[in-house]
């Protein structure tokens, strides 16, 4: 792993079977992954009745011209910490370019420019984050545990939440009816 963002910018899809129901058929947008380790923000589930405008007010925002939007669970680590997925385009200190398509943010200052419209063209927002410590989420890999997909902004920022975990399969050219709960060894 030379690369610094070696999975970073892909989307990572949960096996069946992983054995960890946390992450049932878990959708993770893949932000870092280097030799220390791995941090990606899950896409693919919600908090019940937490929404932008919610979480908005109980920062002091105002919501102003920010659509409401469901809060995404990004992963089971600091789940109090807020993070912003949004297109490249947009930049502000603080902001990691993650790939051609998407920048993560975790400041307040893409909250503001969100609810003031001078925030990123497309966007989600996340509570928590998933992490792995250098070289677990490879084990994790070859023990049947995640399939690292190409990360498309479509996936991301087109896609209904619920849908996403089966639409990245087919965008792969796999039919997720086929996929089963164990690996074999040769």
């Amino acid at each position: 792993m030379t690369d610094a963002h070696y999975l970073g910018g892909s989307i990572l899809l949960a096996m069946p079977g992983m054995g960890d129901s946390r992450f049932d058929h878990a959708v993770i947008a893949m932000c870092v992954h280097d030799a220390n380790g791995a941090l990606g923000i899950g896409v693919g589930a919600i908090h019940p009745g937490v929404t932008l405008h919610g979480l908005l007010r109980d920062l002091g925002i105002k919501p102003g011209l920010a659509p409401d939007a469901p809060i995404h669970a990004g992963g089971p680590v600091e789940q109090q910490r807020g993070f912003v997925l949004h297109s490249a385009t947009w930049d502000a200190p603080g902001t990691m370019p993650v790939s051609p398509q998407w920048s993560l943010s975790a400041s307040l200052d893409v909250l503001r420019a969100i609810a003031d419209g001078t925030g990123p063209e497309r966007w989600l927002v996340a509570l928590g984050y998933a992490g792995w410590g250098a070289g677990q989420l490879e084990g994790e890999m070859r023990q049947h545990g995640w399939y690292a997909a190409a990360g498309r902004s479509a996936i991301l920022f087109d896609t209904p939440h619920e849908t996403r975990w089966h639409a990245t399969w087919r965008a792969e050219g796999i039919d997720p009816a086929h996929l089963v709960a164990a690996t074999g060894r040769a």
